[in-house]
């Protein structure tokens, strides 16, 4: 299993998905399915949001 490190970046996307969730996964995979399930969520409750955030950037 190939190991992961962790970039300048991530770090950004993680910290941008703790204040504003969509921008996260905006800054990871654009404006697609998963940014607007993103907004979704964040409207709902903003706790479920960033867990949906952190959730994407930490898979990539």
């Amino acid at each position: 299993m190939p190991e992961q490190t962790v970039t300048g970046g991530d770090i950004i996307r993680v910290i941008a998905a703790i204040f504003l969730p969509p921008l996260g996964v905006f800054l990871q995979v654009g404006i697609g399915a998963q940014f607007w399930i993103n907004i979704v969520l964040t409207l709902f409750g903003y706790i479920p949001g960033i867990v949906h955030a952190v959730w994407i950037i930490a898979r990539r």
